[in-house]
């Protein structure tokens, strides 16, 4: 018995050598949480107490035998059968440099990256160009056929976007080879540290509360909006902000939610703005024991009739596997919802474009059905 309980504690020593010695050779890509002035800031902060964030809507228990830890435990260790698709996912490569300047224009680059031109703007939110959505090769590791943009595509960008700082998200090695190449940084509050860590100007980075906006002249303005979800890319939760993002003109409104679990905000939302022309929701890697913080792909329907939104495109989906449902179940069970809703369900291909104005719209395939 005491050799058995020897060889236990052995091996959890070397394990937890292993993390922390893992940690220590990718500590650049975890990052800095915010220190100093910027730390200062977050107290002003409504949804800041304690030393972290929160939602104004409570988040339940995690109901999974084991709790949060036994939810993640039955990921890593169950049946991984149709969680990944069968062969390469299809994909439309568009030359987002050769697009016209003057279309507003959405293009999915895979799960939750986007690439949006808008009112004269090329925007970038929450690029993911990494072949894994993981601090360690090999986990979270990109469907075949995928991995379709790099930052050497990308054109120069006006204003990057991050929701919050989860791996999925935020990724070390994208956002520093688009370094030369973006203008300003838009994130919630306590995520402009990692920025400034790996390399970027202070000046060129904005951080914002809920609700805060960023403006110009010409009537342009991108809003920091409210989610119900959580921050950490460690151990430590919640010390940085999440957040959406809604890009308004005079004429046009989309909505980007971020991470989230459904809410009320999202009614207060569309009140707010009286509607969106296109709402990009959260829509995949949910599970019953963390519905709080994921959307069912039930929930996003619902949450685009509260959103008010005249189109629907989800998001969260398509490229990695972080839930225990099948890759192609967003897209099955979204279609499926949206019948008979207000809304029109657009479901392109990664890398083909979505025309913002009514008259651009068109009938995407329902393509997740001929993957073989």
């Amino acid at each position: 018995m005491k050799r058995w309980l020897r060889m236990v504690v052995w091996m959890v020593a070397v394990l937890c050598g292993l993390i922390a010695g893992g940690y220590w050779l990718l500590q650049d890509r975890f990052g800095d949480l915010p220190e100093g002035s910027r730390r200062a800031v977050l107290a002003r902060s409504a949804q800041y107490a304690d030393g972290a964030f929160r939602n104004p809507e409570p988040l339940p228990p995690v109901k999974s035998r084991g709790g949060f830890i036994g939810a993640q435990l039955r990921y890593v260790f169950s049946s991984r059968e149709g969680v990944t698709p069968p062969g390469p996912v299809p994909t439309v490569k568009t030359d987002l440099r050769a697009l016209d300047p003057a279309e507003d224009v959405v293009i999915w680059l895979g799960h939750s990256s986007f690439f949006v031109q808008f009112a004269g703007r090329r925007i970038l939110i929450d690029p993911v160009f990494s072949a894994y959505a993981s601090p360690f090769p090999l986990a979270n590791r990109a469907f075949e056929g995928t991995n379709l943009y790099t930052p050497a595509d990308m054109p120069d960008i006006d204003f990057l976007l991050i929701t919050h700082d989860h791996w999925d998200h935020l990724d070390y090695d994208t956002v520093t080879a688009l370094r030369s190449k973006v203008g300003k940084v838009v994130c919630p509050l306590g995520v402009g540290a990692y920025f400034a860590g790996w390399g970027y100007a202070d000046a060129d980075i904005r951080e914002g509360d809920w609700f805060s906006v960023t403006e110009s002249e010409d009537g342009f303005a991108i809003h920091v909006l409210p989610a119900r979800h959580y921050s950490g890319r460690g151990m430590i939760r919640n010390k940085t902000f999440w957040a959406g993002f809604a890009l308004t003109t005079p004429e046009r409104r989309l909505f980007f939610s971020g991470d989230s679990g459904y809410g009320k905000h999202f009614a207060e939302i569309g009140k707010r703005f009286d509607g969106f022309d296109l709402v990009i929701l959260d829509c995949g890697q949910y599970d019953e024991s963390w519905r709080y913080v994921h959307m069912m792909p039930e929930d996003a329907a619902k949450a685009a009739e509260d959103l008010r939104a005249r189109a629907l495109l989800p998001a969260h989906a398509g490229r990695f596997a972080i839930a225990y449902h099948a890759w192609d179940d967003p897209f099955r069970r979204i279609a499926a919802a949206s019948r008979n809703r207000p809304y029109r369900l657009l479901t392109p291909r990664i890398g083909e474009p979505v025309g913002v104005s009514p008259e651009a719209e068109r009938v995407f395939p329902r393509w997740w059905e001929d993957v073989r």
